[in-house]
C-alpha cells in the first residue's frame, strides 16, 4: 500500500516521508485515530516506505510489501479462537485471512475482522501467547539488511501480562526495528507502553476527502456521495457500510424500536417488564462486539433524536428503515434525560467491554430507560 493510495491525511503522509528520508525514525511509534480515519492504511505505507527505500533492491520489496508477504513485514492484531484454530490463538495462524481482510477491508474495524474470520461472538485479544511470537520474529535477522517493522493493531487490546512482556522490547528494540503502534482508544493502554512511543495522532476525515473516495473508488454518484458523507462523520469505513446498505442497521433498528416501546410501556405497566428480560436475553446472545456496536448505534439514534426535538434539522441525517417515525419519537429526547441516557448506555459500553454479564447490563440499562424515557424536561 502506497501512500498516494491512502484518503486525505496529507500533512500526516509528508510528516513521515519527510522525517524517515531526514533520519527521524522513531524506534516506537502510536497512531492514535478513530475508526476509519486510515491509521492502518498509513501505517502499511509507512512500513513499506521504510523497509522498500533502505533495501538493496527496492522494486523486489515494494512487490513483497504491497502482498504484505515481505519477511521485514510483521503483524499483530486481536485474535481469538475459531474452526479452524483450537488453542493458543497468534496472528501469524491468521496471516491468510488477514492479507485478505486488509486488500478488501484496509479501512475495516475489530468488528469487521471478527466477522472475516468468523468469530463476532467473542473478543478478540492480544494475548501473551502473542507477546512470545513477537519477541521470537524480532530476534530473526533483517531478511534484506534493512528495517523491520512491527505494525500491532487495536493496541489496547492487549492484555497487561502481554504488554509487559513487551516493555523491554518496544524500549530497547534490535537495531533497525521500528514498532508502530495503532489504537483508537489510547486511554486502554497501560502508560509504561504510551510512555515509550512518540504519538502521532489522526483527525477524523473531512467530508470532501470521503466524498472523492467514494466517487473515485466506488464509482457512487455526487449526490449520493454528498448524502453519504455527512453521515458518516469523518469514518471512511462507515461510509461505505452507509453506501454498501449493510443489513446490520436494519437489525439494530428492530432490536431499537422493540426496547424503547417496551420500555415506555414498562413504566405503567409491570408486566411488560418480562419483555424487557426476553429482550435482554436476546441481545445478549449476540456476541460483545455486537452488543457494543448495537448500543452505540443507540447512542447515534438518541442524539439524532434530540437534535430533531430542537429544530436542528440540518444536522439530521438518520433515516429509519422500518416504520418508526423520528419526527414523533423525538419530543421524548431532551436536555432533561439526554445526559443520562448517555451516560448510562456508556456505561454499559465499558462493562461489556470488560467482559460483564451482558444480560445483567442490558437488563439493568433497560429498567433505567423505562425512567428516563418518562423523565420532563425542565424549562426556565
Amino acid at each position: 500500500m502506497l501512500f498516494n493510495q491512502i484518503i486525505g491525511q496529507d500533512h500526516i503522509k509528508t510528516h513521515l516521508q519527510v522525517s524517515a528520508e531526514n533520519g527521524r525514525i522513531p524506534h516506537a511509534q502510536l497512531f492514535i485515530g478513530k475508526e476509519g480515519s486510515g491509521t492502518l492504511p498509513m501505517a502499511i505505507a509507512y512500513a513499506q516506505f521504510l523497509i522498500a527505500n533502505f533495501s538493496d533492491n527496492k522494486e523486489a520489496a515494494l512487490l513483497k510489501c504491497e502482498k504484505l508477504q515481505h519477511p521485514d513485514l510483521h503483524f499483530a492484531f486481536p485474535v481469538t479462537t475459531n474452526d479452524s484454530v483450537k488453542k493458543h490463538a497468534i496472528s501469524s495462524l491468521f496471516l491468510e485471512d488477514w492479507r485478505e481482510f486488509i486488500k478488501t477491508q484496509p479501512y475495516g474495524s475489530l468488528f469487521n475482522w471478527l466477522q472475516f474470520i468468523g468469530v463476532e461472538n467473542k473478543q478478540g485479544t492480544i494475548g501473551v501467547d502473542e507477546a512470545e511470537d513477537i519477541v521470537k520474529r524480532l530476534q530473526l535477522k533483517s531478511y534484506e539488511g534493512g528495517f523491520k517493522v512491527m505494525i500491532i493493531w487495536m493496541a489496547e487490546k492487549m492484555n497487561t501480562a502481554a504488554s509487559n512482556k513487551l516493555l523491554k522490547l518496544i524500549e530497547e528494540p534490535p537495531s533497525k526495528t521500528v514498532f508502530i503502534l495503532i489504537s483508537e482508544n489510547e486511554e486502554q493502554i497501560i502508560n509504561t507502553i504510551k510512555s515509550r512511543c512518540q504519538a502521532l495522532h489522526f483527525p477524523v476525515l473531512s467530508e470532501s476527502d470521503i466524498a472523492n473516495a467514494l466517487i473515485e473508488k466506488e464509482n457512487c454518484t455526487t449526490n449520493d456521495a454528498a448524502k453519504i458523507t455527512h453521515q458518516a462523520e469523518g469514518n471512511y469505513n462507515k461510509a461505505l457500510h452507509l453506501y454498501k446498505n449493510d443489513t446490520a442497521d436494519i437489525i439494530f433498528e428492530e432490536w431499537f424500536v422493540t426496547w424503547v416501546r417496551t420500555a415506555f410501556k414498562a413504566k405503567v405497566d409491570a408486566s411488560v417488564v418480562q419483555q424487557l428480560i426476553a429482550w435482554s436475553d436476546t441481545i445478549a446472545k449476540s456476541g460483545r462486539e455486537t452488543q457494543k456496536r448495537f448500543l452505540e448505534y443507540c447512542l447515534q439514534f438518541f442524539r439524532q433524536a434530540m437534535l430533531l426535538n430542537y429544530k436542528s434539522e440540518q444536522l439530521v441525517f438518520m433515516e429509519t428503515k422500518t416504520k418508526f417515525e423520528l419526527s414523533k419519537f423525538a419530543p421524548f429526547i431532551h436536555g432533561g434525560n439526554i445526559i443520562d441516557i448517555e451516560k448510562e448506555l456508556n456505561t454499559a459500553i465499558y462493562h461489556i467491554e470488560r467482559n460483564g454479564n451482558a444480560k445483567v447490563i442490558l437488563l439493568d440499562a433497560s429498567m433505567k430507560l423505562t425512567r428516563f424515557l418518562h423523565k420532563k424536561e425542565v424549562t426556565l
